[in-house]
C-alpha cells in the first residue's frame, strides 16, 4: 500500500506552503513545527518530508535546529531537503537527525559530487528530486529551467543505482487540482522498480488511492491537510 508522507516546509521558523514553487511568496500556517510533527506521529504517521525553504534560497542548510528538534522529540523518519549543496550540508543533515536526504540541484549541475554521495551513503539514504514543469526539469527553487527532459534525467541516475525519486509536477504544486497521474504512469512503465514519491496537486483521499492503484510508492501531502480537506484520521490506513 502507498505510504502517505506529510510535507512540512519551514521558512524563518514558520510552517509555510509555496504555490507552484514560488519560495518568495508563501502562505504561512499557524502551526508550531514540533507540535505538528508530534501530531503526525500520534496519528500513526512514520515519515516526514522536511523542507528547508531558507536553505533552498541561500544554497546551504539553514533550518537544522528544526530538524534536530523534531528528530529529538519524535521517532519520525525525516526526509530532509533544501539547500543541500556541499559535503558539509550532507553531514549536517545526517548529524542533526535526517534519516534520508532529497537533493535536486547538485544531481543536475554537479553530477560527480552527487555520485560521490550516492557511493558514500547508499541509494537508501539518498533520494533524487526530479521536479519538472511540463516534462522539463527545474532546479534552484524551481526557478532554473534546465532544458533536460524528466525521463532522461531520471534514466541517467537510474543507471547509476538510484531507485528513490521524489517527483513533483510543478504546475500542480499547491493548486489542489489533482496529481499528474499520467507522469507517474509513464515513469513506472519505463522504470518498473522505481520507488516514486509523488508530489503536487493532492486534494483528497481519492487522489491518494488513484496513485496507489498505478503503483506509486509514496505521496506527499501538504496543502490538502493544512486546509482541512484531508484529516489525519483519513490517513491512518496508509500509515503501515
Amino acid at each position: 500500500m502507498i505510504r502517505v508522507v506529510p510535507a512540512m516546509a519551514i521558512k524563518e521558523g514558520q510552517v509555510v506552503k509555496t504555490i507552484r514553487g514560488n519560495v518568495d511568496e508563501v502562505q504561512v500556517y499557524d502551526k508550531n513545527p514540533l507540535d505538528l510533527a508530534m501530531e503526525f506521529e500520534d496519528n500513526g504517521i512514520k515519515r516526514l518530508h522536511l523542507i528547508d525553504i531558507d536553505g533552498a534560497s541561500k544554497r546551504k542548510v539553514v533550518n537544522y535546529p528544526t530538524l534536530e528538534m523534531i528528530a529529538k522529540y519524535t521517532k519520525l523518519e525525516i526526509d530532509f531537503t533544501g539547500g543541500i549543496t556541499s559535503d558539509g550540508d550532507v553531514r549536517t543533515a545526517f548529524e542533526f537527525g535526517a534519516s534520508f536526504i532529497t537533493v535536486a540541484s547538485v544531481p543536475m549541475h554537479e553530477p560527480e559530487k552527487f555520485n560521490s554521495w550516492l557511493v558514500t551513503y547508499g541509494n537508501k539514504k539518498i533520494i533524487l528530486a526530479a521536479d519538472a514543469l511540463h516534462g522539463v526539469v527545474r532546479t534552484g527553487g524551481w526557478k532554473k529551467h534546465t532544458g533536460v527532459a524528466l525521463e532522461e534525467h531520471i534514466s541517467h541516475y537510474y543507471e547509476r543505482g538510484i531507485r528513490r525519486v521524489k517527483c513533483t509536477e510543478i504546475s500542480r504544486d499547491g493548486t489542489l487540482e489533482g496529481p499528474a497521474l499520467e507522469v507517474y504512469q509513464a515513469l513506472l512503465v519505463r522504470f518498473p522498480d522505481l520507488k516514486i514519491l509523488a508530489s503536487g496537486g493532492i486534494r483528497s483521499v481519492g487522489d491518494i488511492e488513484a496513485l496507489d492503484s498505478i503503483g506509486v510508492t509514496a505521496v506527499l501531502v501538504s496543502k490538502s491537510f493544512y486546509e482541512g480537506r484531508i484529516q489525519l484520521k483519513d490517513l491512518q490506513k496508509f500509515s503501515l
